[in-house]
């Protein structure tokens, strides 16, 4: 039987981040799957890497700090559900982008608004104030690096 933990259980800061990052991830691709475009949540790491007009595989593997082979099956995995394709890169006849296709651009506006639905809810639990605190504490702690 899985044991629930309160956040006074968490243990330590580490935890608690890393659960909240993977309850707002898998509420973000429930919001994004219930659109109506299935996917997984490794595939957020295409999707939030991804840039308007194509990238490269290897600037996806690396912004998700994962390597070229693994990043190469995500985009295989959504190529196969129609939400990018592969293009020659126009600067180097030798390379290829991966674009995101309409049906691509449809599952990213789909997951802005489950993103601005979650943003809503972080304020109703946690009040405006909070929540700009939450973000003002976050942005210091990533500058810091």
């Amino acid at each position: 039987m899985r044991q629930e933990h309160t956040p006074e259980q968490a243990g330590n800061t580490v935890a608690m981040l890393g659960r909240a990052y993977s309850m707002l991830g898998f509420q973000i691709v429930d919001g994004v799957v219930g659109a109506g475009y299935p996917q997984k949540p490794s595939h957020s790491a295409v999707f939030a890497q991804i840039h308007p007009d194509g990238s490269r595989l290897t600037a996806l593997a690396r912004g998700a700090n994962m390597s070229p082979q693994a990043m190469g099956e995500l985009v295989d995995e959504l190529e196969e559900l129609g939400y990018v394709e592969r293009t020659p890169d126009p600067t180097d006849r030798r390379a290829k982008l991966i674009v995101l296709t309409p049906r691509g651009q449809q599952c990213i506006a789909a997951g802005i608004a489950t993103i601005q639905g979650i943003e809503s809810r972080l304020d109703d639990v946690l009040g405006p104030e909070g929540h700009a605190t939450l973000r003002r504490l976050l942005a210091r702690l990533l500058a810091a690096g």
